[in-house]
């Protein structure tokens, strides 16, 4: 029994190797590793991902509660949000500190997706996707504190007091909650446009010229993906999330043009 346990890997909690990123003259090496291995590799970066999720769910425990009360004065409610079960209290106060969890431990998981991506990516995109990492995390928290901070406020405040003499405004706190939620993770990611504009110019695949050229129809894809991550139907909060994102693709634009060209390459103004 005691060579079973001995003989058995338990996932180290040592810090993760960092990838090497090779020169551009450096040829191109894969490392070749059978399923079993791939399997290993996954199951431990699970692991350690789970373990610094489970760290940070204790002081998401303590930041949970100042959240929801701001929620709750955002929200417009005298007297507290209501529930309509009677584990709603205690399920969405743990839901939320799950949530801040994952978003202070979102560095050290796209670390992770990174290492165990990294073998099967050429020298070039090693070098651009590691570089994009910093900007990844920046960029997402950039989008939840506008949405916390802007767009879910002016949504509220516009949703509260619209017809204030036919509807009583007490929203249910699982509703709140998921507007909230909905909002915030919706806006993290769709910020996330310049990064992959700029991934896109960087490996060859859509030229800055050619993102210029199709500005119309993208413009047409953002906004139905504003009205996706928008929880309300209504164009006025529709249009707090669609102009950030108009103005990110002009961004994106710009530095792909920028940082993304190749060399020896002048582009035209425009």
């Amino acid at each position: 029994m005691a060579r079973a346990l001995k003989s058995r890997q338990l996932p180290s909690l040592r810090m993760p190797k960092i990838p090497r990123l090779p020169d551009a003259s450096t040829p191109d090496v894969f490392e070749e590793m059978t399923l079993q291995e791939h399997l290993e590799e996954l199951r431990g970066r699970i692991v350690r991902i789970c373990i610094a999720v489970g760290l940070a769910f204790v002081a998401g425990v303590f930041l949970a509660d100042p959240l929801l009360n701001g929620i709750v004065d955002q929200a417009n409610v005298q007297n507290g949000l209501d529930i309509s079960k009677p584990t709603d209290v205690i399920a969405i106060y743990f839901r939320i500190a799950l949530y801040i969890a994952v978003a202070i431990t979102a560095p050290v998981i796209l670390w992770h997706v990174f290492g165990f991506l990294a073998p099967g990516l050429t020298s070039k995109e090693k070098r651009v996707v590691f570089s994009s990492l910093p900007f990844v995390s920046f960029l997402f928290l950039i989008g939840v504190a506008y949405a916390f901070l802007v767009a879910a406020p002016r949504a509220f405040d516009f949703l509260s007091g619209f017809k204030t003499d036919i509807f009583s405004w007490d929203p249910d706190a699982t509703e709140v909650v998921n507007f909230y939620l909905t909002l915030m993770i919706g806006l993290g990611i769709a910020f996330q446009i310049p990064i992959i504009m700029f991934l896109l110019a960087k490996l060859n695949i859509v030229s800055a010229l050619r993102m210029r050229q199709y500005r119309k129809y993208s413009a047409m894809i953002l906004l139905v993906v504003s009205a996706v991550i928008t929880p309300s139907t209504d164009p006025i909060n529709m249009a707090f999330v669609a102009i950030p994102l108009l103005l990110l693709y002009e961004v994106g634009i710009v530095v792909s043009r920028v940082f993304a060209r190749p060399k020896g390459v002048v582009t035209a103004a425009g």
